[in-house]
């Protein structure tokens, strides 16, 4: 992701400049939290949503919030680092919080340190995925479902090796489950199943993070109606379809879990509404 800049607690520097000591928080801990956000034409899609997120996660983690810590400060900062690294036109932003230093577990001090990084996105990030995506289950860890869990934590161990199994197995996605052997989400998406005429997807309660393009489809205007249920495995292999929601790609539809295929009907509907609406919301 990095080129030329970063943003480090609003200083614009270069990117191969270290800013971290032994000390950090985030590199001992996990102890921080981050938002995925995408720019287009200088603009953050689903501000709103990012920043209403970033900030309830920050006072779950009991942060001391400074006043100037709001969604026009930190989109003027992102704005302005994507047209140093000449991508303001289409991008991926990563902006990762994190505990001041000092203290073992429990912190010396709540002040939030920040790092914005961006890259340059391909314009097929706009296009539903043409293969079905092929997922399955990752069987070696299990998300908790607690108040925690729906924060986007910088301790992602969990996505990190569900993400490793998937290669390994050469799967596009791996599924997590909970400790109800339920869905939780998947290495870096929240999941949706359509089964008849109804959508569904796993309550927050079941262990998923709070995925943006997820709040936004349950209070979107849409030709189909969302419900939140738990799902199960065999739920899946039941399904009509399934899809991927996450603020990058938006939606992609899955071909193939385990010996279950899929179409897309559902999904490619959603997803021309959903770029339809997101380009009139930013203009």
């Amino acid at each position: 992701m990095q080129v030329g800049y970063i943003c480090y607690n609003g200083r614009f520097i270069p990117a191969t400049e270290p800013i971290f000591t032994a000390d950090n928080r985030s590199f001992r801990y996990g102890d921080g939290c981050f938002e995925t956000m995408k720019v287009y034409q200088s603009q953050v899609l689903l501000a709103d949503l990012h920043f209403e997120r970033l900030i309830t996660s920050m006072n779950r983690l009991h942060f001391d919030l400074p006043l100037h810590f709001t969604k026009e400060y930190f989109t003027r900062l992102i704005i302005e680092l994507c047209n140093k690294n000449g991508v303001s036109r289409l991008a991926r932003v990563r902006l990762t919080v994190f505990r001041s230093n000092g203290g073992l577990y429990e912190p010396a001090d709540n002040t939030p340190c920040f790092v914005i990084q961006c890259g340059e996105l391909s314009r097929r990030i706009f296009e539903l995925n043409e293969d079905g995506l092929t997922i399955d289950v990752f069987p070696d860890a299990r998300k908790s479902s607690d108040k925690l869990s729906s924060i986007k934590s910088n301790n992602c161990l969990a996505y990190v090796m569900a993400a490793m199994f998937a290669r390994q197995q050469m799967l596009n996605e791996a599924i997590l489950l909970n400790h109800h052997n339920r869905v939780a989400d998947t290495t870096n998406a929240n999941i949706f199943i359509v089964r008849g005429q109804q959508i569904i997807t796993p309550p927050l309660s079941e262990g998923g993070v709070c995925g943006v393009m997820r709040r936004y489809l349950l209070k979107a205007d849409l030709p189909f109606k969302i419900e939140e249920h738990p799902l199960t495995i065999a739920d899946l292999e039941m399904a009509d379809e399934i899809f991927l929601t996450n603020a990058i790609y938006g939606i992609r539809w899955v071909g193939l879990f385990r010996d279950s295929s899929y179409g897309n009907a559902t999904a490619a509907i959603l997803h021309e509404v959903l770029f339809e609406q997101l380009l009139a919301a930013k203009s």
